[in-house]
């Protein structure tokens, strides 16, 4: 895992005990997963309008509020991205058919 990753996973962390008041991802804690996969849901949304304008810059700004707001979302679920990383390692070299035939019914 990357050292961003990494110190990002470390202030999730440490934002779940923090006063709602105090920080942004604190907010969306205390709001609850409802709330965290509402904004999931919007950038995954804004991400794919960034994508489809073909402005690199606007596709690299979304996809970032995306992948933030998913690290909140694993997090509040008791995951990191690590492991994330971890299944990806795992599918890594098999064929993206042969993955998806695999996967339990």
């Amino acid at each position: 895992m990357t050292d961003v990753l990494k110190q990002l996973t470390e202030v999730l962390e440490q934002r779940k005990t923090a006063a709602p008041d105090s920080s942004y991802v604190a907010s969306l804690y205390d709001k609850g997963l409802d709330a965290i996969l509402k904004k999931v849901g919007e950038e995954a949304t804004e991400t794919v309008i960034a994508a489809k304008g073909g402005d690199r810059d606007k596709i690299v700004y979304e996809t970032a509020d995306l992948w933030f707001h998913t690290l909140v979302m694993l997090s509040h679920q008791g995951l990191t991205a690590s492991d994330v990383l971890d299944e990806l390692a795992r599918r890594f070299g098999l064929s993206g058919l042969e993955e998806k035939a695999n996967r339990p019914k």
